[in-house]
């Protein structure tokens, strides 16, 4: 049994019960407060406690009146950190129509008042106004993305760095596990050596972190890793990469398609470049990011003393976001996919990070000890469910690669793409008491399922974890992503030609008949991706008819910043091959598009 000690402290009172005047660190979160590794805010709290750090959490402020909800814990020693959520906020409030959203996945009951747009921008002017001198730290999704120019598609324009919009002090992008730990050493350093620049508090004897002792202390120095942070004067050294100024994108969207390549490939080298860009009489300076963390760094996230719940604030309160990961396992990090469209190599890199065997096992223990499960985890996934321990054969050649995708426009011949370390966690987690099914929520990338690898024991491993996902694994549908049926717009989008998705479905079909089940294969699939045209739409639907696809799962083309897709989007131009592209930009004619998902149904209307 739980008690309120046990999460991180969201108010006064709960400071006052683990006997802290002050705190040293303070969070605010654009989230429900869930206390559980899939929520960043609550995955860098528990690592800074983990330091020892007197760390507080202040989900979805209030931003409106008086910013009570600002001042409840006072100021904090080092600084305010803030991260937005889980999702940028603007694609978590609204569709790609531009209209809100039927709930807020990541708030009480779904209510949508519960953030502002652009809550970093927002949650740091509210401090900046009651706290001129405390610095502020960036962090969480909506921030990593929007780390240097990019486009907005809500605003229809390219804003700047998300520093110059908000005041903020600095970025700390991507997975923050080691940046955020790195700087509080730093920061502590600073303040165990006399220096000016620091406040010194009469009444508790501390030294307190001033924004002048931030930059003299860090900022300026433009050495930490995996941060962004604002400059007056940058001399460029052998090997940075600057980019065009904000001003010229501003006049020239085809030199921000230039931009962004750079941006793609840096974010996926394992040794990457700083990179440079101007902005008014200012510098955007973005420091390369840390290693991918080992196995052991990541169990040691993973492993901390989550409680898995939401604060007891929220006790008969409904948070969907929660609803669908409680009883789910994230086994790795990283995607190597590549997908024009998707922010995860962006925000985590495309190389794999994966947890032990051992971790995981400890996490599906804590499971089966929640009072309301009943033996049914939802997922033992990630980014992309079988990508768990793959790497390249040879690491030299990874160090070198400046290609964003792993698999795309072929399968690296030095990708380990072997199947048999997830069979043997599923199987190991299936063995376990208490577990009756897992399940695979998280999409899986079958053409590494149907690709010919050069060792016969990875096809054969292959084709076991085929059979083994749809015969144990599955709850009746499998959800896969083809995305499109046209492979002129699936080249667009970096995945595979419709031909492998039409094995899959023959894969699919023979194994369920074998095996005697009446299962589904669902397709996702996207409308209005530049590139793509009525005509494509019209094609998508004539196959999945022939197919008999009852279309279910469909979306239509959302823009979301630090994308090739949202880049093609707004300059109608490829990035790396300078073609024109050809691009539904207005809302009628990305309904016409969309409709073609529902003519089937209309018809049968």
């Amino acid at each position: 049994m739980y008690q309120l000690s046990d999460w991180l402290p969201t108010t006064r009172k709960e400071m006052d019960l683990r006997g802290w005047d002050r705190a040293d660190v303070i969070l605010f979160s654009g989230d429900a407060y869930v206390d559980h590794p899939s929520f960043g805010v609550a995955v860098v709290g528990r690592l800074l406690e983990a330091e020892g750090l007197r760390v507080c959490i202040v989900p979805q402020p209030d931003w409106h009146g008086d910013l009570r909800d600002f001042k409840r814990l006072g100021r904090p020693r080092l600084f305010f950190g803030i991260s937005p959520g889980c999702m940028d906020s603007m694609v978590n409030k609204y569709t790609a129509a531009r209209r809100l959203r039927s709930e807020d996945a990541y708030s009480p009951d779904g209510r949508h008042n519960m953030r502002p747009e652009y809550p970093t921008i927002v949650y740091t002017q509210c401090l900046r106004q009651l706290y001129p001198d405390v610095p502020v730290v960036l962090g969480g999704i909506e921030a990593s993305l929007r780390r240097v120019a990019h486009y907005d598609y809500w605003q229809e324009r390219i804003r700047p760095s998300i520093l110059v919009d908000s005041g903020a002090d600095m970025i700390t992008y991507g997975m923050g596990d080691k940046v955020n730990l790195e700087l509080v050493r730093i920061l502590e350093s600073f303040l165990d050596t006399y220096d000016e620049t620091l406040e010194y508090d009469p009444v508790t004897g501390e030294t307190l972190m001033t924004r002048k002792a931030f930059r003299k202390a860090v900022v300026e120095q433009m050495a930490l890793p995996q941060t962004v942070v604002m400059a007056k004067e940058v001399e460029p050294q052998e090997g940075d990469i600057v980019l065009h100024s904000y001003e010229d994108c501003l006049r020239t969207p085809r030199l921000h398609a230039e931009n962004f390549r750079h941006v793609e490939e840096e974010s996926n080298k394992v040794h990457a470049s700083r990179l440079i860009q101007r902005t008014g009489k200012e510098y955007v300076v973005v420091n390369p990011p840390y290693p991918p963390l080992s196995t052991e760094e990541l169990d040691h996230s993973f492993d901390l003393p989550y409680t898995r719940l939401p604060h007891p604030k929220y006790q008969g309160k409904r948070i969907p976001a929660f609803d669908m990961i409680k009883f789910s396992v994230n086994m790795h990090r990283g995607c190597f996919g590549g997908c024009a469209f998707c922010t995860i190599s962006a925000h985590q890199g495309k190389f794999i990070m994966s947890r032990s065997k051992e971790s995981i096992l400890r996490e599906v223990e804590q499971i089966t000890r929640m009072p309301d499960f009943r033996g049914n985890l939802s997922d033992l996934g990630g980014p992309s469910a079988n990508m768990y321990m793959m790497q390249g054969k040879n690491p030299k050649a990874c160090q070198a690669c400046v290609r964003p995708s792993c698999i795309h426009p072929r399968v690296c011949p030095n990708l380990n793409g072997d199947h048999r370390p997830l069979l043997d966690i599923y199987r190991a987690v299936d063995a376990m008491p208490g577990i009756k099914h897992s399940y695979i929520g998280s999409g899986v990338r079958y053409d590494m399922l149907l690709h010919d690898w050069k060792d016969e024991a990875l096809n054969l491993a292959a084709q076991e974890y085929t059979r083994e996902l749809i015969t144990r694994h599955v709850s009746g549908r499998l959800k896969v992503a083809p995305e499109h049926t046209e492979d002129r717009v699936l080249k667009m989008m970096r995945k595979p030609p419709f031909a492998l998705f039409e094995r899959l479905n023959d894969d699919f079909c023979k194994i369920c008949r074998k095996e005697g089940l009446k299962y589904q294969i669902i397709p996702y699939f996207i409308s209005s991706h530049p590139g793509c045209r009525a005509e494509d739409m019209r094609r998508l639907q004539e196959k999945t008819r022939a197919l008999n696809f009852r279309l279910e799962q469909v979306q239509d083309f959302t823009p979301t910043p630090m994308t090739l897709s949202s880049v093609m989007f707004y300059t109608g131009h490829d990035p790396y091959t300078g073609e024109r592209v050809y691009v539904a930009r207005n809302q009628e004619e990305k309904r016409a598009q969309k409709n073609y998902f529902f003519g089937e149904q209309k018809k049968r209307r």
